[in-house]
């Protein structure tokens, strides 16, 4: 059995992260484009679930501890605006909600968008896939669990929330109205 931080290990866990977060990207900038057209929502809905696995794997793998103690720069981030926009012309109904962002420590509801949520999700994301694509998967694997823990993690959590309600929802009331017809 091999040791649960070996480079392998590590190598491996950067793999399946990696293709994750392609993933996500990927189904988001669709989903910004309009390519989801009516479906939009339960697409999000699955690549948001999808990447929250990915967290997931690393919240429940021991510290990525940097052997050096610091990241490597990455050069700038790209500009998500166009996604950010793409999705609230999309969501535009459903983008506003509140969510209890901490319910350890928060008491009263904060009002948070979607599209902003997302995009969020997706820049930290990318930031880490950088590290990966130049082929250091150790820093890629430390940035994605430290901002799932600071940042990324609360976001499409809250994200997932507020779009298994919308959907649940609009389902829930088909279903309603069906029995009432019946």
């Amino acid at each position: 059995m091999s040791d649960a931080n070996s480079p392998q290990d590590w190598n491996t866990l950067a793999e399946r992260v990696a293709r994750h977060v392609e993933n996500y990207l990927n189904g988001l900038e669709a989903v910004a484009r309009g390519e989801g057209g009516p479906h939009a929502l339960p697409l999000l809905l699955l690549e948001v679930s999808q990447v929250i696995l990915a967290g997931a794997q690393l919240g429940a793998s021991a510290d990525v501890i940097l052997p050096d103690n610091w990241e490597p720069e990455v050069g700038e981030d790209p500009d998500l605006d166009t996604v950010r926009q793409g999705l609230a012309e999309r969501l535009v109904a459903v983008d506003e909600y509140v969510e209890v962002f901490d319910p350890y420590k928060d008491t009263e509801a904060t009002a948070y968008r979607l599209s902003d949520d997302l995009a969020d999700v997706a820049s930290d994301l990318v930031h880490g896939l950088r590290h990966y694509q130049h082929d250091r998967p150790l820093e890629a694997l430390w940035w994605w669990q430290y901002s799932y823990f600071n940042h990324w993690g609360n976001h499409a959590g809250a994200a997932l929330r507020a779009l298994h309600a919308v959907i649940a929802g609009a389902r829930l009331d088909v279903a309603e109205e069906a029995a009432a017809v019946t």
